[in-house]
């Protein structure tokens, strides 16, 4: 995978090798709306032993929404004094000796004195790979540093800035009769929202069972999800699936102890982005000069009105053969949009994706094709709620742009070497990292635009039109308009069997 700045970009665990469990879903959270899940329990259950697994990809890194320090995967209490999580610390105020972007897994009391306090020494910043966490609270151990667990892709986190163990037998707050939280933390002015996916979300009230009984290493020596085998949930306890769209929250343990969707989850919130098939998505470590807003799990972007800002940003996987297609919608076209591919992220805060030999766009003002800075009769002009198709052949160096299904410039994207209607491309060969990336940006530092992109997990766009059932040849994906023939969607099942 290529590398920008300090940031290189792994896949994660996917569907390659030999894994056997399809997960066909997950949940995307959004820290910016607030969103998440909860239920209150009618009875209490075991607070001195359970067990919380889920796969999760990271959206936005930082503080998330609400004003919180953390983004939480698992909470309950009743004040900020009192209470148990397990999340990720961002970069807000931080304890002395913690790092931003750790696992935290905490139980506080209204001493203040946390009986559990760890922060690993481990930080966590790839958006672009799914990782599997588990969290194992067993107060009752005999011996202090077993008492609580840290698990990541198989692996125990045995290495911590902050480390103290509880008293034997201390009671966490998950499992009382009060609200349990999954997705965020909220508590008083004290809030923590997850931004990002969240999938196979199980919490077994009573038993401390470490990350084999949800996953396991295949012949390549990859962490891939399987089903879990514990058979056990206890009273509290629950699985969250998310595979039926219109209920997120329904628990397939057979306990029906389903949750609550809060603050805005919706329909369209069930995505196809998943551990065995990481599909592609907006690259916010590659933003360093376009500084644009990254929501909906980096599927959603909003341009800066900053000063003497109007570059673009790219997806993080990057394309060094094959044929590829993705949708774009736009939910506004103030200013100047420009969409496209580049072979790098922005340059500087004013480079406009076409300005440069290596950057080709399509302009939303006059229809226009632009690269390096040479604007070339094209096709439509296009303005807000319209779909624009990218179809990238880079087999053939060749580039095609749709507007609403129709492709421009009378363009025949499964034309081949002969390109009818094609932006002719550098080879991707000769280009800085041998790769190709989708791109989008604005060509005005006055406006606020926005766009919504799919790569084939999200068919509506947020919400934003209906989705169009349309799959690639490998019958993955759902796009607005039909896939040209032999054009697959950006993932890594595609990437590893197209």
């Amino acid at each position: 995978m290529p590398v920008f700045k300090d940031h290189s970009f792994r896949f994660g665990a996917s569907s390659q090798g030999d894994a056997v469990y399809s997960i066909n879903q997950s949940i995307r959270l959004s820290g910016a709306d607030t969103t998440g899940l909860n239920r209150t329990p009618s009875s209490a259950g075991n607070t001195d032993k359970w067990t919380f697994s889920c796969w999760v990809k990271r959206g936005k890194l930082g503080q998330s929404g609400g004003g919180g320090s953390h983004q939480v995967l698992l909470s309950a209490g009743t004040s900020v004094s009192d209470f148990t999580f397990f999340g990720f610390r961002d970069s807000g105020s931080l304890p002395s000796g913690a790092a931003a972007e750790t696992i935290s897994f905490l139980v506080a009391d209204s001493t203040n004195n946390p009986p559990l306090n760890l922060y690993t020494t481990q930080v966590f910043r790839d958006v672009s790979a799914w990782y599997h966490l588990v969290a194992v609270y067993d107060s009752g151990n005999d011996i202090s540093s077993e008492r609580a667990k840290i698990y990541v892709n198989g692996s125990r986190v045995t290495e911590f800035n902050l480390e103290s163990y509880p008293s034997q037998d201390y009671d966490s707050e998950v499992n009382k009769t009060l609200i349990q939280r999954v997705g965020y933390f909220d508590l008083g002015n004290n809030k923590g929202h997850f931004d990002g996916y969240m999938s196979e979300i199980h919490l077994l009230d009573g038993y401390a069972y470490g990350p084999e009984y949800f996953g396991e290493f295949n012949s390549s020596n990859i962490w891939i999800p399987k089903k879990y085998d514990g058979g056990n949930y206890g009273t509290n306890g629950f699985y969250i699936k998310g595979s039926d769209s219109s209920a997120l929250g329904t628990d397939s343990s057979g306990n029906g102890n389903d949750l609550t969707v809060v603050s805005g989850l919706a329909a369209h919130d069930q995505v196809t982005d998943t551990p065995n098939n990481n599909f592609c998505v907006m690259n916010p470590l590659a933003d360093y000069y376009a500084n644009h807003t990254f929501k909906n799990g980096n599927l959603e972007l909003l341009t800066s009105t900053t000063t003497n800002q109007y570059t673009y940003s790219i997806n993080n996987i990057g394309m060094s053969s094959g044929k590829w297609y993705v949708e774009l919608y736009v939910g506004s076209a103030v200013g100047g949009v420009v969409a496209g591919i580049s072979d790098r992220q922005g340059q500087a805060g004013t480079h406009y994706l076409g300005g440069q030999s290596y950057e080709y766009s399509y302009y939303h003002y006059n229809g226009k094709s632009i690269n390096g800075g040479t604007q070339s009769a094209y096709g439509n002009t296009y303005t807000t709620g319209d779909i624009i198709g990218i179809a990238l052949d880079l087999d053939n160096s060749k580039l095609y742009f749709s507007k609403n299904g129709t492709f421009q410039n009378s363009g025949v994207p499964t034309s081949g070497s002969t390109g009818t209607g094609a932006i002719s491309i550098t080879a991707v060969a000769s280009t800085q990292n041998g790769n190709y990336f989708f791109a989008v940006g604005d060509w005005s530092n006055s406006y606020s635009t926005n766009f919504f992109w799919n790569f084939g997990q999200e068919g509506t766009f947020a919400g934003n039109t209906t989705a169009g059932g349309n799959s690639d040849g490998n019958g993955i994906g759902n796009f607005k308009y039909s896939v040209p023939s032999g054009y697959l969607a950006l993932c890594t099942s595609n990437l590893f069997t197209g």
